[in-house]
């Protein structure tokens, strides 16, 4: 049985307005597996980004528990948070901001840095992602010459150098057309599979949802299961 990797028991989170309290977060619960792919629409306002947030260790719940990879983690205090994104969580978000003054290969072996990897294990790590991501002509590029498509790819690279157990990604295909955002999402669910992480990502863009393998709504802070995609086209190396 896949292990759990994410589970949330009874989130809320409310943020002071003037004087009245506003709940954008109400008494969620969900858990996400190893191997497992999650989309997570909804409108705006709706609560996805705060949703996103407290699962990355961005923002603290008001109520509930936020538990990764068996630790509870929403009673850690700033310097814990800092250090759990730092090796468990891989953010993908809208524009890959990237690092104008450094190559591809170099913006990925700054998180092994970061992490403290040795550098032969974090140079192998480099290579083989690149591999799989197809970046490896691009390596010694710089990301003013990369298109968009490459450069969401080079984000998912970075994402998955420092081995995390989740990945978040934050409408990752905003800024693509429909060919390149879908090569990006496959590539997404491509890492998650074969590397047997787990992944939650916000959206808006429904072409997108039959990579997934389930999708959730969320709305005025109440997050409702949907349907399981029908249509479950997860890519293969030859595809990728």
């Amino acid at each position: 049985m896949p292990k759990e990797i994410l589970t949330l028991q009874h989130i809320s989170k409310s943020f002071p307005d003037g004087d009245r309290t506003i709940t954008v977060l109400d008494d969620i619960s969900l858990t996400v597996k190893a191997g497992e792919f999650v989309a997570i629409v909804g409108p705006s306002g709706s609560g996805k980004s705060t949703l996103l947030s407290v699962i990355g260790a961005l923002l603290t719940p008001t109520n509930g528990k936020v538990v990764l990879d068996g630790k509870d983690i929403s009673g850690f205090k700033p310097a814990q948070l800092t250090a759990t994104r730092a090796s468990n969580i891989g953010f993908i978000f809208q524009s890959p901001n990237l690092i104008p003054y450094l190559t591809i290969k170099d913006q990925l072996l700054l998180i092994g840095k970061i992490n403290k990897i040795s550098k032969k294990a974090n140079r192998n790590k480099m290579n083989e992602l690149v591999q799989e991501l197809g970046l490896q002509h691009r390596v010694d590029n710089y990301p003013s010459s990369l298109s968009g498509g490459e450069k969401q790819r080079v984000a998912i690279g970075r994402a998955f150098m420092n081995d995390p157990k989740i990945i978040l990604a934050d409408e990752p295909t905003a800024s693509l057309d429909s060919e390149r955002g879908r090569t990006v999402v496959e590539k997404i669910a491509y890492e998650v599979k074969t590397r047997r992480k787990a992944a939650i990502m916000v959206t808006h863009d429904e072409r997108m949802l039959d990579l997934c393998d389930r999708v959730l709504h969320i709305e005025d802070g109440k997050l409702i299961e949907g349907k399981s995609s029908q249509k479950k086209n997860h890519p293969t190396p030859a595809q990728t």
